[in-house]
C-alpha cells in the first residue's frame, strides 16, 4: 500500500507515527506532506532564533534535509514535532554560531535569565493602535513580530512556541530541553514585556503574527526536494 497516496487526500487522517515510517522508507510522497504539516511550525521555531525571513526559510530547508537522513532513528514514543523542533531549532543555533554578527547571542539552552530580563528596559515601546480595519490589523501584526523580535534571545523562541504556536508547556520544554519551570517563567515574563510595548492589542493580533503563507511552505518542500534530487545525482 501507497501511504502517501492514501494520507494525501486527508494528511489529517495519516497519523505522525505512520507518516514517519513511510519517509523512514523512502517514501518521498509521505515526506511531502509531513513537510505540509508542521513547515509552519519548523519556520515560525526557526525565524524566531534567526529573525530573518531568508535565513529561517534556509534552516528549515537543512532541518528537513536532516530529518529526512534520520527518520529511521526517530521513535514513536515521542511526539515528532518535538523531534523537529530540536533539529530546527539545533540548525538555527549552528547558524547563529557560524555568524560573527550575531555571536553574542544567548543560546536557548544556558540560563542566563537574569541577564535577558535586563534587556527589557531596551525594548522599543511603540504604541499600540486598537485595530478598527484589516489595514490596522495588519499593522498591528507587524507591530508585534517587531516587538518579538525584540524580545531577549532566551524568552523568544519560548513565547513563540507557546504563544504564537499554541504549544503546550510540556512539549516546549521537551523541544528546547529546558525544564517546565523555565519555561513558564521565560513565557510569563516575555509577555509582560510584549505588554508593556504594546500596551493594548496583543491578543487581537497572536493568531497572526507570523503568518506562513501558502506559497512560502511550497518554496520549502520543493526546494527540499530538489537538493534531494541533486544529492541523488551526485551519488550522495
Amino acid at each position: 500500500m501507497n501511504l502517501a497516496a492514501a494520507a494525501l487526500p486527508d494528511p489529517n487522517r495519516c497519523p505522525d507515527a505512520e507518516l514517519a515510517r513511510a519517509v523512514a522508507a523512502g517514501d518521498r510522497g509521505a515526506f511531502g506532506v509531513m513537510m505540509k504539516r508542521y513547515n509552519q511550525l519548523l519556520y515560525r521555531t526557526t525565524r524566531s532564533v534567526l529573525r530573518d525571513d531568508t535565513d529561517a526559510e534556509d534552516a528549515v530547508q537543512d532541518a528537513w534535509l536532516h530529518a529526512w537522513r534520520a527518520m529511521s532513528s526517530f521513535r514513536a514514543e515521542a511526539r515528532l514535532s518535538t523531534w523537529l523542533v530540536r533539529i530546527a531549532v539545533n540548525e538555527a543555533l549552528g547558524r547563529l554560531r557560524a555568524a560573527p554578527r550575531r555571536a553574542d547571542v544567548i543560546p536557548l539552552d544556558t540560563s542566563h535569565d537574569a541577564e535577558s530580563l535586563a534587556a527589557e528596559t531596551t525594548m522599543q515601546q511603540p504604541e499600540a493602535e486598537r485595530p478598527e480595519s484589516i489595514a490596522e490589523r495588519a499593522e498591528l501584526r507587524r507591530l508585534l513580530e517587531a516587538c518579538i523580535d525584540e524580545l531577549p534571545a532566551a524568552f523568544r523562541t519560548v513565547f513563540v512556541l507557546r504563544a504564537v504556536h499554541d504549544m503546550s508547556v510540556e512539549e516546549a520544554a521537551a523541544s528546547l530541553g529546558l525544564p517546565e519551570a523555565t519555561v513558564r517563567t521565560r513565557h510569563f515574563r516575555a509577555r509582560a514585556m510584549l505588554r508593556a510595548s504594546l500596551s493594548r492589542g496583543i491578543d487581537f493580533a497572536m493568531a497572526d503574527a507570523f503568518s506562513f503563507a501558502g506559497a512560502r511552505c511550497d518554496r520549502i518542500s520543493a526546494r527540499v526536494f530538489e537538493r534531494l534530487d541533486a544529492e541523488r545525482r551526485d551519488g550522495g
